[in-house]
């Protein structure tokens, strides 16, 4: 019998998760089922305990419960400990539940190795200083980047997180306002703004000349945030479908010990039949 997995979340349907996975167990051979769990907003943590106590062996978390997974578990990695979210969840042999946080993991693989990016030396700027933020912020530092600054609409939350990540790298926190006459090489929107369609309030100026743009969001066209790179001529314009999948990727690592190659599940998802 097929051994259980599932992404949880609300809303669900949409999720390409069961896609990739399905694609990572048939590339790597191993025998499995993954499915989708729509959550309860009310009982997150009934429906993991119900979910592993018919067999289940990891979930992946999507929004809104990824708060709620990192104070369920049992133990957590450094990277969800900084992260103060989890997005995935793995039963151990004692039964215990340990969280990870692969967002970050997804996001460096995504640049490093689908898109050749250097960080050595590079002015980084990540926009939004919510969940989505926190979740990439301890990776983003590991690597040899010039400077990271945060950037958020209410200045205290960018001065937070950024605090947070001070031991880690050299970063700082700011308010939109104060990016005027600065320039990076890389901007992260980490905002949720593109579901509405909308860019957060950045100087036309401050992307680079050859700098790049990165939109944690993804769709089927184009999202806002990509249209403001190919507007302003950033030299790479990318969506988050990669890092979706490279974090998808370093989930079935920790569950299933091996890790799966993923160009061509991203060509998959890019072109579908």
């Amino acid at each position: 019998m097929p051994e259980q997995y599932a992404v949880i979340g609300n809303p669900i349907a949409h999720s390409k998760s069961p896609a990739i996975h399905t694609a990572f167990a048939r590339q790597t051979g191993h025998d499995l089922h993954y499915g989708r769990i729509l959550g309860n907003r009310e009982d997150f943590s009934g429906d993991v305990h119900r979910f592993i106590a018919t067999g289940g062996l990891g979930l992946s978390v999507t929004v809104p419960f990824k708060e709620q997974a990192w104070a369920l578990v049992d133990e957590r990695s450094p990277c969800a400990e900084t992260a103060g979210a989890v997005n995935t969840l793995i039963r151990l042999a004692d039964g215990r539940l340990r969280g990870d946080n692969t967002d970050g993991v997804g996001l460096i693989r995504d640049l490093i190795d689908n898109h050749g990016l250097e960080f050595r030396g590079l002015r980084v700027l990540m926009i939004g200083a919510g969940g989505a933020a926190r979740g990439v912020l301890a990776p983003l530092l590991e690597t040899r980047l010039d400077t990271l600054t945060i950037a958020n609409r209410t200045a205290s939350k960018a001065h937070t997180l950024a605090a947070l990540g001070t031991p880690l790298g050299p970063v700082v926190g700011c308010g939109l306002e104060a990016l005027a006459g600065e320039r990076f090489d890389l901007i992260i929107n980490a905002t949720s703004a593109g579901l509405t369609d909308t860019v957060p309030s950045i100087p036309d100026d401050c992307l680079a000349e050859g700098g790049w743009t990165y939109d944690m969001l993804y769709g089927d066209t184009p999202t806002a945030f990509c249209r403001w790179g190919e507007n302003h001529n950033a030299a790479r314009v990318l969506d988050g479908l990669g890092m979706l999948v490279e974090q998808a990727a370093e989930s079935f690592r920790l569950w299933r010990g091996i890790k799966p190659e993923t160009v061509d599940v991203i060509r998959m998802l890019r072109n579908p039949p």
